[in-house]
């Protein structure tokens, strides 16, 4: 059966949105696959607006989350693995979805369709227990 977490993360998504907030994803950087600024990881995460004021050509798919945004200034291409996502959330109010640590069968997620294919292994991501920490 499919992952329920690319769903969710589209109906909370709407649902800030309906409500006039900011979505926001936490992203687990260790995932293979996150194509992030890592200047602005901390704790193997990062947190990223992604309402349609800071960002362009959002897609928020089953398997991936990509979009364009600037980064002090740089223009910037974001792909993430959905399953590298741990939460979203309306950063207002906190209000929002965090995710358990979703159990696989080994496999990565098929690469996004504009991304190089790359000979070298996928890192192992860790096994630890995700940790939320409040940003405010």
């Amino acid at each position: 059966m499919t992952s329920t977490r690319p769903y969710l993360i589209r109906a909370i998504y709407e649902w800030i949105e309906d409500n006039g907030m900011t979505p926001h994803i936490l992203v687990n950087t260790e995932l293979p696959g996150v194509e992030v600024p890592k200047q602005h990881v901390r704790e193997n995460r990062i947190i990223l607006n992604i309402n349609p004021a800071a960002v362009r050509d959002l897609r928020l798919g089953n398997d991936w989350i990509e979009f364009n945004a600037r980064f002090g200034g740089i223009a910037r291409v974001v792909q993430i693995p959905v399953a590298a996502v741990m939460a979203i959330y309306a950063r207002e109010n906190g209000q929002g979805m965090a995710f358990s640590e979703e159990q696989s069968d080994g496999d990565e997620p098929p690469a996004p369709p504009d991304a190089p294919q790359s000979d070298q292994p996928p890192a192992k991501p860790s096994r630890g227990k995700p940790k939320l920490k409040i940003v405010k």
